[in-house]
């Protein structure tokens, strides 16, 4: 095999002398504009000329959807290249000579072992589907509603527990009992004459690199067997700190989407990619090693979590959050219903719903904050001090300068501490423990473990103490949708996965369901939120729909009272709505918040407006809108700046 050594100073060159209007040209219908280059983005399947090639910086960027790059990651992104593969592409497009050759000597040491995997998961797959022996198998994935198209496209298989099966098979493949031993798929104890199958009546996930070799595999126990699952064994081609299950089919459409979403499990991922979902990827192990980020930040450093909504998924998460955070990644959580898990989620709900999710998605950081705040962290002196104790870790890990910034301020806000304090605090270094500080003489901590000490930075765990939110159960309706107060509609044709608001608002009405979460919790704040604003002020369809209910049936009415009026993913979020309401620390200041949020939404979309208007307002026309705009930045600027308490004395 042969590669291709790329120095700094080449991919320099590359930039400046690539043919980028030739090659995203031949994608991409361009006009010229002025210096630059126009056309629809092919991105975000734009239809006017948001997106903008600049010949002079090789550059590209879209105004619309705000994606940008070079000529190499329009490859990576619109094509589906690999990054090496792509720098010789715009290399040969523009003319530009590809450096010396680095040649490695012989065939790559691992060939052996893919070649033996591959013939033993093709061996799997077969007793899967032909072999009496594997009926419980198929039964099993009958009732995780996996199919057979489903089952054959991740080549899942069957693993007998008779000892002599697989060797045999493997030998008249011309794969002897040391190859097989050398492989992991035989192993020998010393007490015994002969070797056995390490995979015995087990389901078999054959593991994949990111290349799409076969690397080692992932078995599931069908009986009382222990461990649940087991893995190949650590060799030259197995290493699973440096696996991602599903990596080899998910990384082009992760390049295209720019983001990936990670699960905690194989059924997690082959669920979500089987409902369309192809940007799904799974450690293996709970939490995600350092490895395994770097290998996930060459696609992309936007990483959605999707762990379980239990205590293990939620250190988990941290965990995982806190490595990608380090290698300078946008973290977000995906919060699911108490009790769900992807795989069950996207099953009963399908594909839309945990897209729909999304959209929710929150901050890792605003997360930690959250859970705090709503266990009362934030209410005495002691906890406060504890609390700020458990998110400086996320502090330090933060690798990109300016989200670390926006952290210290947002929990300087919240704590109402000194924001030059807290950043002291966060550049000092963090107490070590005695087994943090003697884990490098020995070897390397395995983050995979479940039963984990402290961490290899040295910080003590620090949400073990920190219970998940759990959601109260309440009946899904079987009634029809009813209309509200102000003639809505409340059922699923008007709460829709499918919104263009919805699809298009992410991030932005997060405290919409924490205005939502406060009149659940609080009835007496539903007059005043009535009063404020009408059915048109919120953005998200769920916490709206509920806003009504509430409205509606009035300051007494039960949970269930409200649930019966509700569409099933508005049932959703009250169910976690109402199992969070008891503890908002300052009902008051939530509730003022909230006002505050309204009106930075407000003054944000009329500067919106106003910059869409001075593009094509006449001469006489742009001063006025510039100073409606430059007043609007005042304010905006104000209120984020804690000027909000006198907003809200000037409403009284």
């Amino acid at each position: 095999m042969a590669s291709y050594k790329f120095t700094d100073d080449f991919l320099d060159l590359l930039k400046e002398q690539a043919d980028i209007v030739g090659i995203i040209g031949e994608h991409v219908k361009l006009k010229r504009t002025g210096g630059s280059w126009r056309g629809p983005c092919p991105f975000h399947q734009g239809k006017g000329p948001n997106f903008s090639v600049d010949p002079a910086k090789g550059f590209y960027h879209c105004f619309k959807c705000q994606v940008s790059g070079t000529a190499v990651t329009f490859l990576q992104k619109h094509v589906g290249m690999d990054w090496a593969s792509a720098v010789e592409a715009v290399a040969n497009r523009s003319g530009i000579a590809l450096p010396v050759r680095q040649d490695r000597q012989g065939p790559d040491p691992r060939e052996r072992f893919w070649e033996v995997n591959a013939a033993a998961a093709a061996y799997f797959t077969r007793m899967l589907w032909e072999d009496d022996k594997a009926a419980p198998a198929r039964e099993y994935l009958k009732k995780r509603q996996i199919s057979r198209e489903v089952a054959d496209r991740f080549q899942l298989g069957f693993a007998p527990y008779e000892t002599g099966l697989l060797r045999t098979h493997m030998d008249t493949l011309g794969f002897d009992e040391a190859r097989l031993l050398e492989g992991g798929l035989l192993v020998k104890r010393e007490e015994l004459a002969e070797p056995r199958p390490r995979f015995r009546r087990r389901l078999m996930f054959p593991i994949l690199d990111a290349q799409g070799h076969g690397a080692g595999f992932g078995g599931r126990a069908l009986g009382d067997e222990e461990p649940k699952y087991l893995n190949s064994p650590e060799g030259p081609a197995f290493a699973k700190r440096r696996l991602l299950y599903g990596l080899n089919s998910a990384k082009n459409h992760i390049r295209k989407d720019a983001r990936v979403l990670v699960v905690e499990g194989y059924f997690d991922a082959i669920r979500l990619m089987a409902a369309g979902i192809e940007t799904a990827v799974a450690p293996l192990g709970t939490a995600l090693t350092d490895e395994q980020v770097a290998l996930l930040v060459r696609y992309t450093k936007n990483v959605f979590l999707l762990y379980d909504s239990d205590e293990a998924g939620q250190k988990a998460t941290f965990r995982s959050g806190l490595e990608l955070l380090r290698a300078g990644a946008s973290v977000r959580i995906v919060s699911l219903p108490s009790g769900e898990d992807p795989d069950s989620f996207v099953q009963a709900q399908g594909g839309d719903a945990l897209l729909a999710l999304l959209a929710d998605a929150i901050d890792l950081f605003e997360r930690q904050l959250q859970l705090l705040e709503r266990g009362g962290w934030f209410g005495d002196l002691h906890r406060k001090r504890q609390a700020i104790d458990k998110l400086l870790p996320t502090i330090r890990a933060t690798a990109d300068p300016l989200t670390r910034d926006i952290y210290v301020q947002r929990l300087s806000e919240l704590a109402h501490v000194d924001r030059e304090l807290l950043l002291r605090e966060a550049a000092a270094e963090p107490p070590r423990s005695r087994s943090a500080e003697t884990a490098g003489a020995g070897q390397a901590h395995d983050r995979d473990d479940d039963d984990r000490g402290p961490s290899d930075d040295g910080e003590p765990p620090a949400w073990e103490d920190v219970p998940p939110v759990e959601a109260v159960a309440i009946p899904r309706p079987s009634v029809p949708a009813k209309r509200g107060r102000w003639g809505k509609p409340r059922g699923p044709e008007w709460v829709s996965v499918d919104s263009p608001l919805r699809r298009g608002k992410a991030g932005v009405v997060g405290f919409e369901r924490e205005l939502a979460r406060l009149m659940v919790a609080h009835r007496g704040f539903v007059d005043r939120v009535a009063r404020e604003y009408g059915p048109d002020a919120f953005r998200d369809d769920e916490a709206a729909s509920i806003f009504h209910a509430l409205v509606d049936h009035g300051a007494d009415a039960t949970i269930e009272a409200l649930a019966s009026d509700l569409p099933p993913q508005a049932v959703t979020l009250l169910e976690q709505l109402n199992g969070e309401s008891g503890a908002i620390a300052d009902p008051e200041h939530a509730f003022q918040r909230a006002i505050v949020r309204f009106r930075i939404r407000e003054i944000e979309e009329s500067n919106r407006q106003l910059s869409e208007l001075v593009e094509i307002a006449a001469p006489a026309e742009k001063d006025e809108l510039m100073r409606q705009k430059h007043q609007n930045s005042l304010e905006l600027r104000n209120l984020k700046n804690a000027g909000w308490a006198a907003y809200l004395k000037s409403r009284t």
